[in-house]
């Protein structure tokens, strides 16, 4: 069982940056890939990114490469993503997503993954 707790969204302008954490309970931490999503109000949720046990591996959305970066602390059970360059389409609601298995196929998919934290709201203002 993971519990997780996403913090650090809030209202920022354009352009600007938010660092969002994902504080993750339980002793197997290090064994679960890690993705970020999110949703807007009547979209769908969206993959953003999402890193493997170790942190040496990272995939991202394309409209989020080179804009936002996914790391991990296995010893502090934390997973971070930083999102620079901000735009008024990446205001939704953030989760953070546990997912068990190897990191082989598709982590971008919602179902590949056991255990989500409640979400924080991230707005971008023109």
């Amino acid at each position: 069982q993971v519990q997780l707790v996403e913090s650090g969204g809030g209202l920022v302008q354009a352009g600007g940056s938010l660092r969002l954490s994902c504080a993750a309970s339980g002793r197997t931490f290090s064994r679960y890939v890690m993705g970020w999503f999110r949703q807007a109000p009547g979209k769908e949720r969206e993959f953003v990114a999402h890193i493997s046990w170790s942190g040496g591996r990272t995939y991202y959305v394309d409209s989020v490469k080179g804009r936002f970066t996914i790391s991990r602390d296995n010893a502090k059970n934390t997973v971070n993503l930083q999102m620079n360059s901000l735009k008024p389409e990446d205001t939704a609601v953030y989760y953070c997503a546990a997912g068990v298995g190897d990191y082989s196929g598709s982590y971008s998919l919602p179902r590949r993954y056991d255990y989500w934290g409640q979400g924080t709201q991230v707005t971008v203002s023109s």
